[in-house]
């Protein structure tokens, strides 16, 4: 997601001024373009020649680099990024940021940013831990920025706590999955700038045959004549409340053994995912599993962590009136054992568990379903796949049932692939195997094709 894209990157006057080398080089590696905007006390720490080495790019720091008339235009520079990173950030910047101190060139050109913007705390473990940097930040995230949350660590005071700056490539991947999994959810025009015929680059430099094309402002003559461009985000789902279930449930047979089964959750969690980026409200209620959301999309999803049949259906229930649409993608144990033991048990020879059937979560939602609700049910398999599939979409009220057969090698549990048909009263649809990432925006596509119009959409 990073090619192409156009990141102005924010160094500050912390020690781990250096790390952002390593941060220039990641974003570049990924086909990224950046351009540095950094304090005066950030080049205490690292020089400007080093960062315009990496970034090919003249390094911005004053408003004025020349007495000529020509200067930075931080406005320029906020239309014409696709994000914002600010890493290192220090406590002080922090505290700018947070009360619109706009006093040196970083700040007016965060205060003027009309992309996302990523943050990366660096600072000794009692400068984070102050109720002063703590309230900063939570303002900040107030404001919709990202906080990319700092590690604990050796520090450079010699001490150890939380306060170190994230690693450069776990930032790099922190800003490539939040530019997929970004949700913004209104339109907006942006001013960009007439190319000059000279070619050159992009946004905020003004100097003549040094600049950065797009606001080019050459000497005396202000920024060239605006084109606007209206930018329409991925908000097909704006306004909506999905609720999908994911993963197995665990049936306690005694305090350590089970009945459950192989699922890893990853195509419900695609599914939440997926959602999140078209601008939903998504509740994710997931099983025991391991697969961990995408961490720019996890904050987007409500998620609820379960382990039985139970306390799933206990959730789906409380959580399914104010829902537009669930998608029930959890392989749901059919049976629990009746009798639960307090201690584990020994080994004593034939052991006979008497199992009994538990609730069927999509029956009772089926049950419940208002008009305008939609019920996306899931059916996994191993022979007489589309009778059965039609069955259960009759027999649980459901509006599309989403198929997939343990006879198509390399999907279904554990894979990261998956091969789907989508049944419904009119029909079948196949789709060929592919990343359940990509199975996922196409049941997500058909599900928003099916939906009924809100009604702020009608009155529009």
């Amino acid at each position: 997601m990073l090619k192409g894209k156009k990141i102005v990157l924010g160094i500050t006057g912390s020690i781990a001024a250096y790390k952002a080398c390593l941060i220039i080089r990641g974003l570049v590696r990924r086909g990224a373009e950046v351009q540095v905007v950094i304090t005066p006390a950030g080049k205490e720490f690292i020089t400007p020649i080093t960062l315009s080495a990496l970034t090919q790019k003249p390094v911005i720091s004053d408003f004025f680099s020349q007495r000529d008339g020509t200067w930075h235009s931080h406005v320029a520079l906020g239309l014409w990024a696709d994000a914002m990173l600010i890493a290192p950030c220090t406590a002080a910047t922090l505290g700018k940021m947070a009360t619109g101190v706009a006093d040196n060139m970083l700040i007016t050109t965060y205060l003027s940013m009309k992309a996302p913007v990523f943050i990366a705390p660096a600072m000794d473990l009692d400068m984070y831990a102050h109720p002063t940097t703590q309230q900063n930040l939570e303002r900040l995230r107030s404001f919709g920025n990202h906080i990319i949350e700092p590690q604990s660590g050796f520090l450079a005071s010699g001490l150890e706590g939380k306060g170190r700056m994230e690693e450069p490539e776990k930032i790099v991947d922190y800003l490539d999955n939040s530019l997929e999994c970004r949700v913004d959810s209104v339109e907006f025009a942006t001013a960009v700038p007439n190319v000059s015929a000279e070619g050159m680059d992009v946004a905020a430099n003004c100097k003549s045959g040094e600049g950065m094309a797009e606001a080019n402002c050459k000497s005396g003559e202000g920024m060239a004549e605006a084109n606007s461009t209206l930018y329409t985000l991925h908000s097909t789902l704006k306004g909506r409340h999905i609720l999908i279930t994911a993963g197995p449930t665990y049936e306690k047979i005694d305090p350590v053994r089970f009945i459950g089964n192989y699922s890893s959750g990853k195509m419900g969690f695609a599914l939440a995912e997926e959602c999140a980026k078209r601008g939903a409200d998504v509740t994710l209620i997931a099983g025991p599993v391991s697969t961990q959301l995408a961490p720019a999309c996890a904050h987007l999803i409500k998620r609820i962590d379960v382990e039985s049949c139970l306390q799933m259906r206990d959730a789906a229930v409380s959580a399914f009136p104010q829902a537009d649409a669930a998608i029930l993608c959890a392989a749901v144990a059919d049976y629990r054992p009746a009798q639960v033991a307090d201690q584990k048990m020994k080994r004593t020879g034939d052991v006979d568990i008497h199992l009994v059937p538990n609730p069927d979560i999509a029956a009772t939602l089926g049950q419940m379903k208002q008009p305008g609700q939609m019920l996306v049910g899931f059916a996994l398999e191993t022979n007489d796949e589309q009778q059965n599939a039609e069955k259960k979409l009759k027999k649980k009220n459901l509006d599309f049932i989403v198929l997939n057969s343990l006879r198509n090698e390399g999907t279904c549990f554990r894979s990261d692939e998956n091969q789907i048909a989508i049944i419904d009263g009119n029909g079948r649809r196949d789709y060929d195997k592919k990343p359940k990432a990509e199975v996922a925006s196409d049941i997500i596509d058909y599900l928003a094709s099916s939906l009924l119009p809100l009604t702020s959409d009608i009155h529009n």
